[in-house]
């Protein structure tokens, strides 16, 4: 049996940002913060999320939007929670916010 890796807590993950790639290697459960844009809507909750390493999807249900408009080209910080799916790892987003 290998070594247990154990999994950052939500306000470990809120303290330092991670990149895409990064998230991207990290263990479903664990949590990241990501800092990027969202360029593009997939479908229902599921979008598009770019950083300087690469783009990965996320799912930002309704309740996180807060009735905030994002538009193509504003950065934000999202606090996420890694996620395995059927095509390969996704960020559900717990919370957004507006970067300045």
């Amino acid at each position: 049996m290998g070594p247990v890796q154990k999994s950052q807590t939500t306000s470990e993950a809120a303290g330092r940002s991670s990149t895409v790639v990064q998230a991207r290697d990290a263990q479903p459960g664990s949590y990241v913060t990501v800092i990027g844009t969202i360029v593009a809507r997939q479908r229902e909750n599921y979008y598009t999320f770019r950083d300087a390493s690469g783009d990965i999807r996320v799912e930002i249900e309704n309740s996180v939007w807060q009735n905030r408009k994002v538009l193509p080209g504003m950065q934000v910080r999202l606090l996420t929670e890694v996620d395995q799916g059927p095509t390969g790892p996704y960020l559900w987003v717990k919370s957004l916010q507006l970067m300045d």
